[in-house]
């Protein structure tokens, strides 16, 4: 099989972050499956100076990512009942590369609906972009206590996840295989 490059991408820069465990964590499950090269990529890392799709507007480094990668995993927390301002900044600057590629979504929050307004409110934005988004996701609700403090899945989670982000992984690369055919 061909490789495929997946960009796991953090949904926010913010400092208190907990959904960067969840997102650390698809990272990791991906980075061992066979065949898969992952790209952790965390908005805080990067610089997106004014809005849209402007040239002056990218940082280089994302976009050497964005048009490399055959897939995408987002894992977004829920701020306010939508998605952060990071993520669509950071989705905004490179409209070019998106095109049929698909995309894998994980919503994190710190209550019982696990990211799911965010989740909802993002496919709106990454219909725009050309992603192709999957027809299901993977929450993590109460994100803070299914990580310990170092970020590793406390054990009793575990099946869960590694069950669901089989399933949704198995998707994800069945789709980036046939789009990487006709890109």
């Amino acid at each position: 099989m061909e490789p495929i490059t997946i960009a796991v991408m953090a949904g926010t820069s913010r400092a208190q972050r907990e959904s960067i465990k969840a997102a650390r964590y698809v990272a990791d499950f991906a980075s061992k499956l066979p065949g898969v090269t992952v790209l952790f990529v965390d908005p805080s890392d990067f610089n997106f100076p004014g809005d849209g799709n402007d040239p002056e507007g990218q940082d280089p480094r994302y976009s050497a990512i964005v048009e490399k990668a055959d897939a995408f995993f987002i894992v977004t927390p829920e701020y306010n009942h939508s998605f952060p301002g990071s993520l669509k900044r950071m989705l905004d600057s490179e409209l070019s590369f998106y095109n049929h590629k698909p995309v894998a979504l994980a919503g994190a929050s710190n209550g019982n609906w696990g990211g799911v307004r965010a989740v909802e409110s993002l496919i709106t934005a990454i219909r725009e972009t050309g992603l192709v988004a999957l027809s299901w996701d993977v929450y993590f609700p109460y994100v803070q206590n299914i990580f310990d403090e170092s970020g590793a899945i406390k054990e009793e989670h575990r099946e869960r996840y590694e069950k669901s982000l089989d399933k949704l992984f198995a998707e994800l690369l069945l789709f980036a295989r046939i789009f990487k055919t006709i890109r």
